[in-house]
């Protein structure tokens, strides 16, 4: 009798032995297929057109090894980065095989006065879209990024803002005039942006001036209204 309860329990164990050893074998396999070097790589791009976002994944797609692991983010960004209308992007590894991608488009903000009635992003940049119907303050001259952008963060800084405009002129001094929606020309120094737009914003609004429709600030310490 006792011999027989010591071979059910050795049964018992080896039984409970092959379960073990099944179950561990069971994950190991698992594991090796989740981070199998021969994943194909999805890229998933969300943020703008259906177009432009399969256009951005399709040449992504080009470039991507199939370990998600040797993915090289500097190269996604040299990609994203041709994209003008990209303001901002996020970029996100889900494993085991998808690299998600969101995009935050640029604000339209300005029409280039020429032949190609470009846009100007908020960041800056210029983009064609012959689709974009709304009104737009038009810029004339010729300027280069940075020179936009210093000029932009000034009207964020003060009372006006860039909706508030109607024509923007850049001249080669590196100074900036501007038409209001009502039609007053505002002309601007190359130095204290931010104070003589407020300036100028408070003079607007003096019920006295509202007849006027010029304001030179070109000299420190000196206002001409006409």
């Amino acid at each position: 009798m006792h011999q027989l309860i010591d071979k059910k329990y050795k049964i018992i164990i080896y039984v409970i032995f092959l379960f073990i050893l099944s179950t561990t074998s069971g994950k190991y396999i698992e594991n090796k297929n989740y981070f199998s070097e021969n994943n194909k790589i999805k890229v998933d791009v969300e943020g703008l057109s259906n177009s432009k976002n399969s256009e951005i994944s399709d040449e992504l797609d080009n470039i991507l090894s199939n370990n998600i692991f040797n993915v090289d983010k500097e190269e996604i960004k040299k990609i994203i980065s041709k994209y003008n209308i990209v303001e901002e992007y996020n970029i996100k590894k889900v494993y085991p095989s998808i690299i998600r991608i969101k995009i935050k488009p640029t604000e339209f903000i300005a029409r280039i006065s020429d032949k190609h009635q470009l846009l100007v992003g908020s960041n800056g940049k210029l983009i064609e879209n012959k689709r974009y119907d709304k009104e737009l303050p038009y810029i004339f001259g010729e300027f280069k990024t940075k020179e936009f952008l210093i000029f932009k963060e000034n009207v964020e800084r003060s009372k006006f803002s860039i909706s508030e405009f109607k024509m923007l002129y850049f001249f080669p001094l590196k100074r900036w005039d501007v038409l209001t929606t009502n039609d007053i020309l505002i002309k601007l120094p190359k130095e204290n942006l931010t104070k003589s737009l407020d300036l100028a914003h408070k003079i607007i609004s003096q019920d006295y001036l509202k007849e006027k429709n010029f304001i030179d600030l070109r000299v420190n310490n000196q206002l001409i209204i006409k």
